[in-house]
């Protein structure tokens, strides 16, 4: 049964009382930004909240970080909190009217800011069907993943610096190409751009230096999850990749939605994970490993059309590696993460055409474009597009959702 608050919030929203997600926002004509969390159509300002007494915290904040490094039952504490009242039999808030005014603020009214410093981002490559397809295209299914991919999580480190937030429009990159048939590269606009339907992690207390993360407590150093997009241009990661991995591929830009979804919000869509084969070495073994049963959605809008067009639907249980896997690995040689980190799934790809989370996949590198409700047809993402992703748990009679991130393709430079 949902619960409920004074304030309405439709059955759709993605924002319910049993969500309340943490991002951080500015009113207008202010020059910094400070800790809210999302209520139905509404932003509640829990630096307010503070102020009056009703709520301890560092909420005053333009970012999330020392939040996060307070740990979890700091965090459950103030959800708890917040949840009693903006209860609906709670008179506190609910009845005093100037309090109210300072408190809540329409978010068509507030500009959303990254949640958090990034001080290091990682990007892992755990959906077992996008590895799959990538690699078949590459070298054929007989050996279409690598020998380590099922024996560890695969990542490679990102860049932090370019993380934006939803909302934010992206320059198509220029770079280095190279046609198989070229004796040479040649340097220009990137002509094979793609979107990449992500979700990501933050940490919260992280660990020392030299002191791995066992497996057993590794959700114990997670706050929760955002929307991710990953762009890619996958001509200049054709021929940067080797042997190092994605760089001007993929540092150019970022996008991640402003809410985070904490992980007591998803406590009850856990799901266990899925056997696998073979079994992973015993620091990636966990008695009762989780993943979440989350709905995703990508969405395309070109120039010319008035509304957006659904070009793939997946599930975060597609990910074969878990987010305690991947960061027991990650810290298992004594890496040490930080309060605000940032570790993203990779693109999160199902078994069925349409749940494939990239335009690598859903066109096959191209040789399969799309046909769209206009006529228009796409190899791959031109200037003027725009693509959102979003995602949602379904509760009973409520929603947990993130949101979207959403980004607008410019020309290059």
């Amino acid at each position: 049964m949902a619960l409920k608050s004074f304030i309405d919030v439709p059955r759709d929203s993605h924002f319910p009382l049993e969500n309340l997600p943490f991002g951080v926002f500015k009113t207008p004509n202010e020059s910094n930004g400070r800790i809210g969390v999302a209520l139905g159509e509404y932003v509640v300002d829990l630096a307010a909240l503070g102020a009056k007494g009703l709520l301890e915290g560092p909420f005053d904040r333009d970012s999330l970080n020392e939040f996060l490094s307070l740990g979890r039952p700091a965090w459950r504490k103030v959800r708890t909190t917040l949840q009693k009242l903006l209860a609906v039999d709670t008179a506190t808030l609910r009845d005093d009217v100037d309090l109210r005014e300072r408190v809540f603020h329409r978010q068509r009214d507030v500009t959303m800011q990254l949640p958090v410093r990034i001080g290091d981002y990682t990007d892992f490559y755990s959906s077992y069907h996008h590895a799959h397809n990538v690699g078949t295209m590459l070298r054929g299914p007989e050996n279409a993943l690598m020998p380590n991919w099922k024996w560890l999580p695969v990542a490679y480190h990102g860049r932090a610096s370019s993380i934006v937030v939803s909302g934010t429009d992206v320059r198509r990159p220029r770079g280095q190409t190279k046609a198989p048939d070229a004796t040479a590269p040649t340097f220009g606009p990137s002509k094979s751009f793609d979107y990449e339907l992500e979700m990501a992690f933050l940490i919260g207390p992280g660990n020392p230096l030299g002191q791995p993360v066992k497996i057993d407590n590794a959700l114990d150093h997670i706050f929760g999850f955002v929307l991710m997009n990953d762009w890619s241009a996958r001509d200049i990661q054709a021929w940067e990749y080797q042997p190092l991995g994605p760089f001007l591929a993929k540092n150019f830009a970022t996008s991640i939605s402003p809410w985070v979804v904490t992980l007591d919000a998803l406590e009850p869509f856990r799901k266990s994970l899925p056997k696998q084969d073979p079994v992973p070495l015993d620091y990636l073994r966990a008695p009762n490993d989780v993943t979440f049963d989350i709905k995703l959605e990508a969405t395309l809008q070109t120039a010319s059309m008035k509304d957006r067009h659904v070009i793939t639907r997946t599930n975060f249980q597609n990910l074969y590696w878990s987010i305690a896997q991947q960061l027991a690995h990650h810290t298992v040689n004594g890496c040490n993460l930080q309060p605000g980190d940032l570790l993203a799934s990779g693109t999160i790809s199902g078994a069925t055409e349409d749940s494939r989370g990239c335009m690598l996949e859903l066109t096959w590198r191209g040789a399969n474009p799309l046909t769209l409700p206009n006529g228009e047809s796409r190899k791959w993402l031109e200037d003027g597009d725009t693509l959102s992703i979003t995602g949602w748990c379904e509760g009973d009679g409520y929603r947990v959702g993130f949101g979207e991130v959403t980004g607008k393709i410019l020309p290059a430079a």
